[in-house]
């Protein structure tokens, strides 16, 4: 059951007074017409580039020329005649999100740099580094929607909704925010197309008007993963083990992710989010790797490995004994599961107002990769953590990723797959 919301709607306040407002230039498109939107409007604003990484070891060249990013930004920022920043936040990003990176993969977990780089260093580091120059907020491109309210207690409550794009919406990669950051969040495109953003960077004459947009990992671009993580992660050669489908037929997990939320009780929802369990024995080996640390669960590539009529894909790895466990096809059994945990110490609630307490059991919206269609789901609130039970088996269940739970179009918690 969602709960409901019975909440006074505030007014859009700061199209109705001129504020001092930081914007992060990417070089991007996206970031343009937001300074584009909040100058005509009549604010204060100042463009900031941030340059977050100076290693290439790794990254695939030419897919994250900062300096070219910084040039467009700086040439942005001069066509809307604002002031122009540049910040070097290099050190900061380093030790809070891609020294996570490596202690997430030495442990075998996949995590999410961009959710990390949004909670810690957009809205964090470069937030402190506007508030030094005077700025009341920050603006960024996400296309996302923020709407404050009035609670029933006369506090305000700050709300992140999805982006209006279907295809743009960028709200989980901010899953991680607090109500003190959303405080001073904009995102000034949220309630647009991207091809509105286009149009109106180009009747602009913006020179990032048909810049393409960036991919890979946030401010380090698209990278080669086993280079880049063996700046610290030495290479080992382990097995590849095939796992036939015949291994799932007396497994009693196979059963369990067949089940409905009718059979969930305290003693079975335990196994409704456990994961299969392989060993050396669950199949044939196939192949080697060079680390299974390298590699994540649903990954396709990289495996390099013939013989199969389809293709093969990782359905589980274990860093302790340095084995990948692999599946044939898209339909591969180890490549779904029913249900997730995530521990208490790992949930985040965006609304803190809708947080739920042991005991509470509560249908919502989710989503556990960007892009990806939210799915029904059933939370189950326990001491020790949230157990999320799906209407349907989801693919490529990963530990280290975020799944974050929506109220309609919402987004009002998150928290680190286990």
């Amino acid at each position: 059951m969602v709960v409901a919301v019975r909440y006074i709607q505030l007014a859009p306040f700061l199209f109705h007074i001129i504020v001092k407002i930081a914007v992060g230039l990417s070089g991007g498109v996206d970031s343009s017409v937001a300074a584009l939107l909040l100058k005509e409007a009549g604010h204060e604003v100042i463009g900031m580039f941030m340059q977050n990484w100076h290693n290439t070891t790794g990254t695939l060249h030419g897919d994250c020329p900062w300096k070219d990013d910084l040039t467009i930004a700086k040439l942005v920022a001069k066509k809307l005649g604002i002031p122009f920043y540049f910040v070097d936040l290099s050190s900061t990003y380093s030790e809070r999100v891609v020294d996570y990176m490596f202690n997430e993969y030495s442990k075998g977990r996949t995590p999410n740099p961009d959710v990390l780089c949004n909670r810690e260093i957009k809205f964090e580091a470069f937030l402190k580094k506007a508030f030094e120059l005077g700025a009341e907020y920050v603006a960024t491109g996400h296309y996302c929607i923020k709407k404050s309210i009035i609670n029933e207690e006369g506090e305000v409550v700050h709300r992140l909704l999805a982006g209006t794009d279907p295809n743009k919406d960028q709200s989980y990669f901010l899953c991680q925010l607090s109500q003190e950051q959303l405080s001073k969040a904009l995102f000034p495109i949220g309630e647009l197309l991207k091809p509105q953003v286009r149009e109106l960077a180009a009747k602009a004459g913006l020179p990032s008007a048909d810049k393409k947009d960036s991919q890979g990992i946030c401010f380090v671009g698209k990278i080669d993963l086993p280079v880049f993580l063996q700046q610290k992660l030495a290479s080992k050669s382990g097995d590849v083990i095939e796992v036939y489908k015949e291994f799932y037929s007396d497994n009693i997990l196979t059963e369990y992710n067949k089940k409905g939320y009718d059979f969930v009780n305290e003693e079975n929802i335990s196994l409704m989010v456990e994961p299969y369990q392989y060993s050396k024995t669950s199949g044939k080996k196939i192949g080697e790797h060079q680390g299974a640390h390298f590699y994540t669960v649903g990954q396709r590539k990289g495996l390099n490995i013939g013989g199969h009529i389809e293709p093969l894909f990782v359905i589980g790895t274990d860093v302790e004994t340095n084995l990948i466990f692999t599946g044939e096809g898209q339909s591969h059994p180890g490549l779904y599961r029913k249900g997730l945990f995530i521990s208490s110490d790992e949930i985040h609630n965006v609304r803190e107002d809708l947080a739920m307490k042991p005991g509470d059991v509560r249908d919502f919206l989710l989503r556990i990769r960007y892009r990806q269609p939210l799915q029904n789901a059933r939370l189950f609130r326990k001491e020790e953590g949230l157990y999320i039970i799906f209407d349907n088996p989801q693919r490529g269940i990963t530990p280290g990723q975020f799944a974050a739970w929506y109220s309609g179009d919402e987004l009002v918690g998150s928290g680190v797959i286990k």
